[in-house]
């Protein structure tokens, strides 16, 4: 069969990583498979698989970030609560974007959202003996990763067939048996694109407060379903969120996609005022201290990192600042994605794939920073190796905890040249699979 791709490169790259099931591969894997092979093969990939923005950073925070460098910021330890200009403007831009209340005490720095849910994994999964996190997948695979490296437990199902009224019977059949601690999803998600409704968030929300849950909400794609404009400060409609119907959440806010600013590691774990004060008997007969707040940043953050990179939190501040001031439309750069998204779901739906995740409920997915694709008799992993001999990377949906079959197309670092290039090779993995 003739690929764009010499198989015996692409085979030799997966043999070399020690890949005996690409259900397992990891995305850094697939990234590595790619590159190797782009380099010997001199053929160039078009790579879906890595979630990296491929957008210009956020200037309200470059200059930001400098200006403190420049005046000697570097010098001096942050302060583990954070810096006080970011917690007050963390605080406005939740405000600003999803009309909720929460003191700046409560919204912390992080290292990016991925410390800011490892930290919250220790600290809800200490705080109720033998706690285990609840995934509402499909999800992102390095948090059940997380979950490993600290020996905690975990139960997960696929929200593909409990959307609407389904969602609270499923979620309460785990919630009733006493053992779980958190529940942890993406909004929109990653990698489908799905965005829960505000009655599926009513419904997350009420039995979080019924069973003493703690919700973790990753608003990594803050106000990314394009198809309403969540932008404007302060005036409806807002972002979508849980905190409207319980008082136990975590929100996560990162700089990485929603201003680009993936590379300075930054974000925000925004907790409730009434979580951040709660006591817990089993945090305080570990630390002496039983309070979420004060365990989450003086034990558990302190213990990671010892604090967040004192220049990003300046950058961070200006960021949120500009976007609650309306003189940042950080929407207005991320829809891009959606530009790409539709053009991308156009070429694969042009040569037989189909969208796998399609439907919120009623209404057509988002088309946004990643969507998902399926092919007649493949199943997910075979797929993602496939597109490898196209010249082509994205990541199997087995790995991001889903039971349907097909792959996550990111849509970040597609240009518009490479749409042209994957509609060639689509064309010729049609004409191969139709012979077949």
């Amino acid at each position: 069969m003739n690929t764009p791709i010499d198989k015996q490169i692409i085979d030799r790259q997966i043999a070399t990583l020690g890949i005996k099931d690409f259900a397992k591969a990891t995305i850094r894997e697939i990234v590595a498979i790619a590159a190797s092979a782009e380099k010997e093969s001199g053929k160039e990939f078009v790579k879906m698989e890595m979630g990296v923005p491929g957008l210009t950073p956020c200037q309200y925070g470059v200059k930001a970030q400098v200006e403190a460098l420049q005046n000697g910021i570097a010098q001096l330890y942050p302060n583990i609560n954070g810096l006080p200009e970011l917690k007050q403007q963390a605080s406005r831009f939740i405000k600003a974007f999803l009309d909720i209340d929460i003191r700046p005490e409560g919204c912390v720095p992080v290292c990016g959202s991925m410390q800011g849910t490892y930290a919250s994994f220790v600290t809800c999964t200490q705080s109720k003996e033998g706690g285990k996190i609840l995934f509402i997948d499909p999800g992102f695979p390095v948090q059940k990763q997380q979950c490993a490296v600290m020996g905690a437990g975990y139960e997960t199902f696929d929200v593909y067939e409990y959307r609407g009224e389904k969602l609270g019977p499923k979620l309460e059949s785990y919630l009733e048996k006493g053992d779980i601690a958190a529940i942890i999803y993406s909004n929109p998600n990653n990698p489908t694109w799905v965005c829960l409704n505000e009655d599926e968030l009513k419904t997350i929300g009420e039995l979080a407060t019924k069973y003493d849950i703690i919700v973790l909400e990753d608003l990594a794609y803050f106000a990314m379903d394009f198809r309403r404009n969540l932008s404007t400060p302060f005036k409806a409609p807002y972002q979508s969120t849980v905190a409207r119907f319980t008082d136990n959440y975590v929100l996560l806010i990162s700089g990485s996609k929603a201003f680009s600013y993936a590379g300075e590691r930054i974000a925000v774990s925004c907790i409730s005022d009434s979580l951040y004060n709660k006591v817990y008997p089993a945090l305080e007969k570990r630390y002496g201290n039983g309070s979420f707040g004060s365990v989450f940043i003086h034990r558990v953050l302190y213990a990671l990192s010892s604090g967040t990179s004192h220049s990003a939190q300046y950058a961070l501040a200006a960021m949120l600042m500009a976007a609650a001031d309306g003189a940042y439309d950080f929407r207005k750069d991320t829809s891009e994605y959606g530009r790409r998204a539709k053009l991308l779901k156009d070429v694969f739906l042009k040569h037989g794939f189909h969208i796998v995740y399609d439907k919120d409920l009623d209404e057509p997915i988002a088309d946004g920073f990643y969507f998902t694709v399926g092919y007649p008799g493949m199943k997910g992993t075979e797929l993602a190796k496939e597109i490898l001999y196209y010249g082509a990377s994205a990541i199997p949906l087995d790995s991001t905890g889903s039971h349907q079959q097909g792959i996550r197309i990111c849509t970040s670092f597609i240009t518009d040249k490479q749409i042209d290039l994957l509609d060639e090779r689509l064309c010729l993995f049609e004409e191969n699979h139709k012979t077949e």
